[in-house]
């Protein structure tokens, strides 16, 4: 008996249809992709060994590793790296606020919704928007919190976005309101996804409030907060716009500049489009390094029902 050889050539008339018709859906993404991923990829990578400038040619002005040792040795650069990790000190804050204002929230019925609704406008606000209300906010002279401080304790508060050091802690106070609605939408799936029976066996058996919650409450959230950890940490080292706003010029002898406001002085302000290129390869490397190191530590902490 004769058998048919799989293949193309051993397809029907309605199959190869299906496969042209796959081809086809396949296509639009693809070339998405190629378009808007992978080319610019390529071209930044490319320009990021080069002097260009935007009007320059780009193959013509090839530098080899200059601009990276160029960033390297430049203490503007180590500088906005420090103030980017300082500033990541307000997603573990954030996290944390987040679980015990989600928690309070699920306790409530028809409130809940009230205060879920009013914590998550920031989250949907203009960056811009919110980000000129907080620099109102910190004004020195005669900012809100300024004058909180004076009603309260009769002196005069710190120059929030002038001091070197102050400015961080401006920061920090900001970015951790700003993401606190989204990341107690989250905990507050995970919360409410959690099997009540859980709970009611663990207090039959003498289970405390603090138990429930060390082995019951974070243990089946830990995958939200994982998730809350990638996101954070990737969006942390790509803060621009509150710089931007609330300093100008990245703040007092730099002390509130990013690594993605250094690339855009460089990039934009000073027409270095090669070196910004360059700057952009180095974080990209250097989140794909923090994700790949969180990825493979997930399996110590985050835990399912399952």
């Amino acid at each position: 008996m004769e058998i048919k050889k799989s293949g193309s050539k051993g397809m029907s008339a309605m199959a190869k249809r299906e496969e042209r018709w796959a081809w086809l859906f396949i296509l639009p993404p693809f070339i998405g992709f190629c378009l808007f991923m992978a080319y610019p990829i390529v071209f930044a990578v490319t320009a990021s060994f080069s002097r260009w400038t935007g009007l320059n040619s780009l193959l013509g002005n090839m530098a080899g590793f200059r601009n990276y040792h160029d960033i390297l040795t430049d203490p503007k650069f180590w500088k906005a790296m420090a103030n980017t990790i300082i500033y990541m000190i307000g997603i573990p804050i954030g996290m944390i606020l987040s679980i015990l204002i989600s928690m309070g929230i699920n306790r409530l019925k028809s409130l809940g919704r009230i205060f879920t609704t009013l914590y998550y406008i920031p989250v949907v606000s203009s960056l811009v928007a919110v980000s000129i209300l907080w620099a109102w906010v910190f004004n020195y002279d005669y900012g809100l919190l300024n004058s909180i401080i004076k009603a309260l304790t009769g002196l005069h508060g710190p120059n929030w976005l002038g001091d070197e050091a102050m400015v961080k802690v401006a920061m920090i106070i900001f970015m951790t309101w700003k993401g606190l609605g989204g990341t107690i939408i989250l905990y507050l799936a995970g919360l409410q996804n959690i099997p009540k029976d859980y709970y009611e066996a663990a207090k039959i058996d003498g289970a405390t409030g603090l138990q429930l919650f060390r082995y019951i409450t974070l243990p089946l959230i830990s995958p939200i907060t994982f998730y809350v950890l990638i996101t954070s940490m990737i969006g942390g080292w790509q803060v621009f716009v509150e710089v931007q706003v609330m300093t100008g010029n990245g703040g007092t002898n730099y002390s509130a500049a990013t690594i993605v406001f250094y690339l855009y002085q460089k990039a934009f302000a000073q027409n270095q489009l090669g070196y910004g290129c360059a700057v952009a390869v180095i974080l990209a490397i250097i989140i794909f390094i923090i994700t790949a190191i969180n990825f493979s530590n997930q399996d110590k902490w985050v835990k399912t029902m399952d």
